[in-house]
């Protein structure tokens, strides 16, 4: 089982935590060349896969399916990078589950998705969110950050557990490289992030 991991080109706060992720050893290209064929480069690092395109993040549906069929691996949840969006313009840092259930057959679902439609949430969405606020104080983004668990309300469709990491809420801190790193660490859980800090720290040290 694998985890995905899904950034965009065309979003700074999904694409800048995508390097800083890609920034940890142990990355290496995966060919799937169904999915290359479509604009959509992977890459592996143990059991997570990193899946990057150039549209928006909510325009890619079905990547959990599409990835499944292209390589024979069984998908266990999907996580996106992307910006969050507030009338507040406050930063913040988010996590939420997806979908669109309070649509009705027939309405346009205005941020992708289908009427009626959510994903199952992720089981990680409760232990990230801590973890999340534990990084984020680790990395002295707080208070200035909120730390925030949002509501369902966009796609892209997939079926297996699916969650966003956001940063939020405007163009200068969507593009914030300590806010991206945090969310790549959160994003590769509580022993990796553990164990990255630690060798930095050693790094440093040296």
């Amino acid at each position: 089982m694998v985890t995905i991991v899904v950034a965009t080109t065309s979003d700074p706060a999904s694409i800048n935590p995508a390097y800083a992720l890609l920034a940890m050893p142990g990355w290496l290209p995966v060919p799937a060349p169904s999915l290359l064929q479509q604009g959509i480069k992977s890459f592996a690092n143990k059991n997570v896969r990193f899946l990057q395109h150039d549209k928006g993040i909510v325009e890619e549906d079905d990547l959990d399916r599409r990835w499944e069929e292209a390589t024979g691996e069984a998908v266990d949840e999907v996580i996106f990078f992307s910006k969050h969006t507030a009338v507040s313009n406050r930063p913040a840092l988010t996590v939420h589950p997806i979908g669109v259930p309070h649509l009705r057959e027939g309405d346009v679902p205005p941020q992708g998705g289908r009427p009626g439609w959510a994903a199952p949430p992720d089981p990680r969405i409760g232990p990230w969110l801590r973890l999340l606020k534990k990084l984020a104080q680790s990395h002295n983004l707080v208070p200035e950050f909120e730390i925030t668990l949002e509501g369902t309300h966009h796609g892209p469709i997939t079926t297996k557990p699916t969650m966003f990491l956001e940063i939020g809420s405007t163009d200068e801190y969507w593009k914030r490289q300590d806010a991206a790193k945090v969310i790549a660490l959160v994003s590769l859980g509580r022993t990796w992030a553990r164990r990255w800090s630690c060798s930095r720290k050693l790094g440093q040290g040296g």
